[in-house]
């Protein structure tokens, strides 16, 4: 039974030639993607996953062994950083191949007894693996690739020296030898915004190749490979790791070192909010759940000042409509805030009756506020923006603050940029001096004996009008 499914299944084959190997929530997903290869449904994978997670005994050492053994004809381009890491992963493929265990399973796939070397192997039938480091010759080869870890280090990625140099060798010499129909697949961890995953998501905006780009982020609440990195393993790892690293390698999402459209400089924290905070709560609501966006919905808080407290409290996920309309009147109760501000459109359509009737029978009541936002994510930003900029926004110390953080530093090129969403409609509805805020959060003073407020642009105290 065992050997009837180690060749069907990749899942099984990798049980099956490894002992004790037993299969994490991330190892599934990449078997289940590149068994959609094995099976010609797609020719473009890109699979992004954190370090030391397994990603390289699946791709580079059991996958060619496995394809080998149903196409004895394939010829497999395999790279890597370096030509020594590359050909140790063909020598690992080649014991494979040879051994009994893999000859019971596929008997049609021999090793030609002339050609054994590590890193460069031929097969009786025709077949072939090419073991290549990044930047080396490929001297007339053709086939299908597997490029798994295309920099040697951290540094080498931060290089816009190197970072060109493998982006020239994928363009200029790999892509050139791949043969029509055949599957490129990519796997790494993120290093920087032009990597070269970077570089190939960038390129099919514009119409290049057409990548199923699979992330496999190492997330605190939803640890891929719990098995061996729990949550207090990843909690370790990021608390003594670079924040700038930690978003790359492990969340797969590179950010700027000090941001483009919002500035690091810019960036204040807090441990605890002032006490004499007015309370509003924004939200960026995703329809997907499992995948996709997050549903971000943050309560903040504006001091007498005009100076605005990200993230008193705070959900993200991505859960069902249901589950985040639970977490949303839950903020309702527990904070009372003045006005709720969310996007206007489809999403609203769908939600606002369902809201509405759990407001009702939760008794947590909250006045609802709908903004109409363009297509244009870095206008609609522009007032968080400005205000950062003048030393008016407090992120919080904490995991949430953390993430919008790097999201900001990333921004508007970022893969995720839900949280930076939710922010920017509560320094939207400020700048615009919406009614809600204006009325408690403004300081009033006496002129000629009129009670004057001043208008939502803290910065010039003399902008002031009748109440």
């Amino acid at each position: 039974m065992a050997r009837r499914k180690a060749r069907t299944s990749l899942e099984a084959f990798t049980a099956y030639s490894t002992p004790n190997w037993i299969a994490g929530k991330i190892h599934r997903a990449i078997c289940e993607q590149l068994d959609r290869v094995m099976r010609g449904e797609i020719d473009r994978l890109m699979l992004l996953c954190p370090p030391q997670h397994g990603k390289s005994e699946i791709t580079s050492r059991k996958f060619p062994a496995y394809l080998l053994g149903h196409r004895p004809g394939l010829e497999v381009i395999a790279a890597s950083a370096t030509a020594e890491l590359a050909g140790g992963f063909g020598r690992d493929v080649r014991n494979l191949v040879g051994s009994a265990d893999y000859q019971k399973l596929f008997p049609d796939t021999r090793l030609s007894e002339d050609s054994q070397a590590r890193g460069r192997w031929n097969t009786d039938q025709g077949g072939s693996y090419y073991a290549v480091g990044v930047g080396g010759q490929l001297f007339g080869r053709g086939g299908m690739a597997i490029v798994d870890d295309p920099f040697g280090s951290w540094e080498d990625a931060q290089s816009a020296t190197v970072r060109d140099s493998v982006w020239s060798w994928y363009q200029g010499t790999l892509y050139n030898r791949i043969r029509p129909g055949q599957p490129i697949i990519v796997i790494q961890h993120r290093m920087h915004e032009q990597d070269l995953a970077g570089r190939l998501i960038e390129r099919q905006k514009s119409g290049g190749d057409q990548w199923e780009i699979v992330e496999l982020p190492a997330l605190i609440d939803d640890p891929p490979w719990v098995e061996r990195y729990d949550r207090r393993a990843l909690e370790r790892i990021r608390d003594n790791t670079d924040p700038r690293q930690w978003s790359a390698l492990y969340l797969q999402n590179p950010t700027p070192e000090d941001g483009t459209f919002f500035r690091r400089e810019w960036v204040k924290w807090y441990k605890s909010s002032p006490s004499n905070v007015a309370k509003y709560i924004s939200s960026d609501f995703a329809v997907t759940e499992g995948g996709g966006d997050f549903t971000e919905i943050w309560t903040h808080g504006v001091d007498p000042n005009g100076d605005l407290y990200l993230g008193l409290d705070a959900y993200s996920g991505q859960a069902s409509a249901d589950v985040w309309i639970e977490q949303l009147v839950e903020q309702f109760a527990r904070h009372k805030p003045f006005a709720h501000f969310g996007e206007s459109g489809v999403i609203r359509r769908a939600i606002e009756p369902v809201l509405t009737r759990r407001m009702h029978e939760t008794r947590a009541y909250c006045r609802l506020e709908w903004i109409t936002r363009t297509r244009d994510k870095a206008a609609t930003a522009r007032a968080l923006q400005a205000r950062m900029a003048m030393g008016k926004v407090y992120l919080p110390d904490n995991e949430h603050g953390r993430r919008l953080f790097l999201q900001m530093l990333a921004f508007p090129a970022g893969i995720h940029d839900d949280a930076v969403d939710q922010a920017a409609l509560i320094a939207l509805a400020i700048d615009q001096a919406h009614p809600a805020i204006a009325a408690s959060v403004a300081p009033t003073k006496k002129v000629d004996g009129w009670d004057r407020v001043f208008e939502t642009d803290y910065e010039d105290v003399d902008n002031w009008k009748t109440a």
